[in-house]
C-alpha cells in the first residue's frame, strides 16, 4: 500500500528508476544521498522519507545493485561504497509498518550478508592490487563498507549474531594483511561494545575460531596496533564472560598465552593492557574469578528463590486480605453486638428504675388520697392495718426464701431416698418355690395359647377352602337353569341323599361357630378333635336338602 503525501522527490526518483535502463539505475540511486543529507537528522520528515523510499522499493533496488558484479556497474567501487552508505542510513530508524516481518527477517539479514561479501571482494582486490595509490583507494572503500555495516548493526542489534556466525566475517578476520586485519579487528571490538551478550549465543565452533584468530594475532602479529586491539578484545571478552576466561585458562589450545610475560614493553599502552590480561590469566586471579562466579551463582539462586517466595506470597495475599477482613468484620460485629446488648441492658435497668419510681409515686399518691378519704379518727387504725399487711408480705417472702433454701440443701438426700424406695419396690420378697410355680404356670398357659393359635390357623385355612368351594357351588347354582327348563336328572345333582353326611357337616359347622364365639382363654385346655354338645333339634336334617359339600353326582 503506497503512502499518502509522498515526497515529490521520491516519486520522481522512483519513476526515473522504473523508466531507465538497468546500467543507469546505480547512478540514479545515488541521488538518495543528497535527499537524505539535506533532511535534518532525527526529524519526522526524515522518518517519512525513509518510509517512502522503502515503500517504493528503492532499498530493494540498492540491494540488487550491491549483489551485481562490480565491473558492470558504472562508477565501480565508488558507486558501490556510496550505495552501502545510503542503504545503511535508510535501514536505520526505518519503521516498516505492515511489512515489518519481511523487513526484519529477510531484507536486513540480506543487507548484512551483502556488506560482508563486498568486504571480501574488496579484500581480494586489495591483496591483488600492485600500485600503492590503488591500494589506498581500495582500503578507503573497504573502510566505508565496514563503517556502513557497523552503522547498520548499531541500529539493528539483532543482526550482530548473524554477522559473527557468518563465514565471510571469519574469512575477513583471518586475513594476513595488516591494514585489512586492523580494520576488521577494530570493527569486531566496536561490535562487541554494542552488545556483548551475542558472543555466547553463537555456536561453540565459531566462538573457538574467533578466539583462535584473536590469540594468534596477539602472539604472532608484529604490528603493535593489531596486538593492542587483540589484547583489548580479549580483555573485553574475559571481563564480560567468565566462561571465556575459564576456557583461556584451562584449554590446552591457549598454552601460548603463558609466554606473554616475555613480550611486555614497559611504558606503552599495549604493555598496560597486556599486564591486565596476564593478571587475569594467573591462577590466583582465576581462583578469585571462580569464587566470584560461585558468588554470582549463589546470588542468582537466592534471587530466584526470593522471587519465587515473593510471587507465592503475592498469590496468597488476596486470600489473606479476605481472611483479615472477615476476621476484622466478625470482631467488629461482636463488639457492636456486645455494645448493643449493654445498651439494651442499661435501657432495661433504667426503665425498671423508672417503673419502680413511678409505682412508688403512685403508691404514695394513693395513700395520700386514701388518707384524705379516711376519717381523722380512723387514720391510726388504717396505718396499723397497712403495717400489718406489709409485715405479712415480708414474712411470706422471707419464709418462701427460707423454705426454698432448705429444699435445695435437702435435694440430694431426697433423691437418694426416692432411689432407695424404687429399688426396694422392685425387689419385693418372694420365695423360690412360689416364683418357680408361677413361672411354670405362665409357660403352660403360653404353650396352650401357641398351640391353640396353630389350630386356629389350620381351621381358618379349612374355612377359607370351604368358603371357596361354597362360592364355586353358589356360582354353579346361579348359572344353573330354572326348574321349568331342567330335563332328566339335572336337579338331582344338587340334592344330597346322605342324611348322616349332612348332619355331620351341620354339627361341625355349629361347633366351629361356638368355638369362635367363645373367649380365647376357655380354649386353652381343649385338644384337637374335642366336640361340643349340640342339641338334637338343631341337628335335624331332612333328606333331599341342598348339598353344599360338593357337586359330584351320588
Amino acid at each position: 500500500m503506497k503512502p499518502t503525501g509522498t515526497d515529490p522527490r521520491i516519486l520522481s526518483l522512483a519513476a526515473e528508476v522504473a523508466n531507465s535502463p538497468e546500467q543507469n539505475v546505480p547512478i540514479i540511486l545515488l541521488k538518495l544521498k543528497e535527499i537524505i543529507n539535506n533532511t535534518p537528522l532525527g526529524s519526522s520528515e526524515l522518518k517519512k522519507i525513509k518510509q517512502d523510499i522503502y515503500c517504493y522499493d528503492l532499498i530493494q533496488y540498492c540491494l540488487l545493485v550491491l549483489s551485481q558484479d562490480c565491473s558492470r556497474i558504472q562508477g565501480g567501487w565508488t558507486t558501490i561504497s556510496q550505495l552501502t552508505q545510503i542503504l545503511s542510513h535508510c535501514c536505520v530508524g526505518l519503521e516498516p509498518g505492515e511489512d515489518a516481518e519481511e523487513f526484519y527477517n529477510e531484507l536486513l539479514p540480506s543487507a548484512a550478508e551483502n556488506f560482508l561479501v563486498l568486504g571480501r571482494r574488496l579484500q581480494t582486490c586489495f591483496i591483488n592490487a600492485a600500485k600503492g595509490e590503488e591500494k589506498d583507494e581500495l582500503l578507503r572503500f573497504f573502510q566505508i563498507v565496514t563503517d556502513s555495516l557497523f552503522w547498520l548493526l548499531g541500529g539493528h542489534v539483532q543482526l550482530i549474531q548473524n554477522v559473527l556466525q557468518s563465514d565471510h566475517f571469519l574469512h575477513l578476520l583471518q586475513t594476513d594483511n595488516l591494514q585489512i586485519g586492523s580494520t576488521v579487528m577494530t570493527m569486531l571490538q566496536n561490535i562487541l561494545q554494542i552488545n556483548r551478550g551475542d558472543l555466547l549465543r553463537i555456536e561453540g565452533k565459531t566462538l573457538h575460531s574467533i578466539l583462535d584468530e584473536v590469540v594468534f594475532k596477539l602472539l604472532s602479529t608484529p604490528s603493535s596496533v593489531i596486538r593492542s586491539t587483540a589484547a583489548k578484545l580479549l580483555l573485553l571478552m574475559t571481563e564480560t564472560h567468565q566462561e571465556i576466561l575459564i576456557l583461556l585458562r584451562l584449554s590446552a589450545c591457549y598454552k601460548g598465552l603463558r609466554s606473554l610475560r616475555n613480550k611486555q614493553e614497559p611504558g606503552t599502552e599495549f604493555s598496560q593492557e597486556l599486564g591486565q590480561l596476564i593478571a587475569l590469566l594467573t591462577p590466583k586471579v582465576y581462583q578469585e574469578v571462580e569464587e566470584q562466579k560461585l558468588h554470582q551463582a549463589a546470588c542468582l539462586i537466592q534471587a530466584y528463590w526470593k522471587g519465587f517466595q515473593t510471587r507465592k506470597r503475592l498469590k496468597k495475599l488476596p486470600s489473606a486480605v479476605i481472611t483479615l477482613q472477615r476476621s476484622f468484620r466478625s470482631k467488629r460485629s461482636k463488639i457492636l453486638l456486645k455494645l448493643k446488648r449493654q445498651k439494651e441492658e442499661e435501657d432495661r435497668r433504667l426503665q425498671l428504675h423508672i417503673q419502680r419510681q413511678r409505682a412508688m409515686r403512685l403508691s404514695r399518691e394513693l395513700r395520700l388520697s386514701m388518707l384524705e378519704i379516711v376519717h381523722p379518727g380512723q387514720v391510726e387504725k388504717h396505718n396499723r392495718e397497712i403495717e400489718e399487711k406489709s409485715a405479712l408480705i415480708i414474712q411470706k417472702h422471707w419464709r418462701g426464701y427460707r423454705e426454698r433454701k432448705i429444699f435445695r440443701q435437702q435435694r440430694p438426700s431426697l433423691t437418694e431416698y426416692k432411689a432407695a424406695v424404687t429399688l426396694q419396690r422392685a425387689s419385693s420378697q418372694m420365695s423360690d418355690v412360689t416364683s418357680r410355680e408361677l413361672h411354670s404356670q405362665a409357660q403352660e398357659q403360653l404353650q396352650h395359647y401357641l398351640m391353640g393359635r396353630v389350630l386356629e390357623e389350620r381351621a381358618q385355612q379349612h374355612r377359607e377352602a370351604l368358603m371357596a368351594q361354597i362360592n364355586t357351588n353358589i356360582e354353579q347354582l346361579m348359572k344353573a337353569p330354572s326348574l321349568k327348563e331342567t330335563e332328566g336328572k339335572e336337579p338331582e345333582l344338587f340334592l344330597s341323599r346322605s342324611r348322616p353326611v349332612a348332619a355331620k357337616a351341620k354339627q361341625a359347622h355349629l361347633t366351629a361357630l361356638k368355638h369362635l364365639q367363645a373367649p380365647w382363654w376357655k380354649n386353652l385346655g381343649e385338644e384337637e378333635g374335642d366336640e361340643i354338645d349340640v342339641p338334637k333339634d338343631e341337628l335335624s336334617v331332612e333328606l333331599g336338602t341342598l348339598f353344599i359339600g360338593g357337586t359330584k353326582p351320588p
